[in-house]
Order: C-alpha cells, then sequence, then structure tokens
C-alpha cells in the first residue's frame, strides 16, 4: 500500500505522462506517453510515442526517455529514477527498464495482449532479470484506459 503522500506524486506525474499521451495521439501515433524523473523529483526526460513520425518501431515512449536520459546524463545506469508511463510496458520496453536498472516503475493502464510488467509477463522479477524493478499500477487507470479505447475507436489500424 501506497502512502497518500506517494499516490499524490505519482498521480501528479501521470497526469504530465497523460498529456504527451494526449500530443502522440493527435499527432498519429497510439497515445502512449512518458516521463523519468529522477532522485529529486524533477523530470529527466519526457515523451510520447513516435513509432510513426519516425518509421522506428523501437520508438516508444519508454525507450525514447530512456534513451534521452542515457544521453543527458552520459550515463546508462538510471538507478535513481522512477518512469511514469500510461500503458504497462511491452516486453521491449520492459528489458530496458531492468537493463537501465530504474528505481520504480509506475503505470496507468494494464495492457492485457503485451504488459510485460504484470498483466502477461513479470519480467522485473523472472529468473532471467538481473535487476527487478518495484511496479504500482493503475495510477489514473481508467484516464488512461478510456484515452486508448477512443483512440483506437477512432484510428483503427488494420
Amino acid at each position: 500500500m501506497i502512502t497518500q503522500a506517494a499516490y499524490q506524486r505519482h498521480y501528479h506525474w501521470m497526469q504530465k505522462a497523460i498529456a504527451l499521451a494526449k500530443i502522440a495521439g493527435q499527432s498519429g501515433e497510439i497515445p502512449v506517453g512518458a516521463i523519468l524523473v529522477d532522485g529529486k523529483n524533477q523530470c529527466l526526460a519526457q515523451s510520447g510515442n513516435r513509432k510513426e513520425k519516425t518509421q522506428d518501431p523501437t520508438a516508444h515512449a519508454e525507450i525514447l526517455v530512456l534513451r534521452a536520459a542515457g544521453h543527458i546524463r552520459q550515463d546508462w545506469h538510471l538507478q535513481d529514477c522512477t518512469l511514469y508511463v500510461t500503458l504497462e510496458p511491452c516486453p521491449m520496453c520492459a528489458g530496458a527498464i531492468i537493463q537501465a536498472r530504474l528505481k520504480q516503475v509506475i503505470y496507468g493502464a494494464d495492457d492485457p495482449k503485451t504488459g510485460a510488467l504484470r498483466s502477461v509477463a513479470n519480467f522485473p522479477d523472472a529468473s532471467f532479470s538481473n535487476h527487478p524493478v518495484p511496479v504500482i499500477g493503475g495510477i489514473a487507470a481508467k484516464e488512461c484506459r478510456c484515452l486508448l479505447q477512443d483512440w483506437f475507436q477512432h484510428n483503427c489500424r488494420p
């Protein structure tokens, strides 16, 4: 169970990630937003999905913020950082999260198809993981889920 103060902090950052997801959705991307917050509770990097814009299958919001943070810090070790993301990360992103040694991941909506932190698989606690990452899901879940559902209803892809 998390404290009220921790919940408020998580909710604050998730609202910022939701704003990024909305921007991504308006530009034709699946609306997922991510923010990486450092140990001083400052935003280190933020992004929405950019797969369509860049034609890069790895341009998920989570990957983009991890890359940006590593570049900013000139270090891939991000062990004091918390990732906020509107959708439970996929296997690719979960692997990158583990490799970055993140302190914690907070996500909004579960992903019942490809979620790799809790819904379908649990990469951080798997035997192949060299870094168990604490995960909290469900922060602003309804808002995150509705954003995705609304986008898919209006932007069906084959």
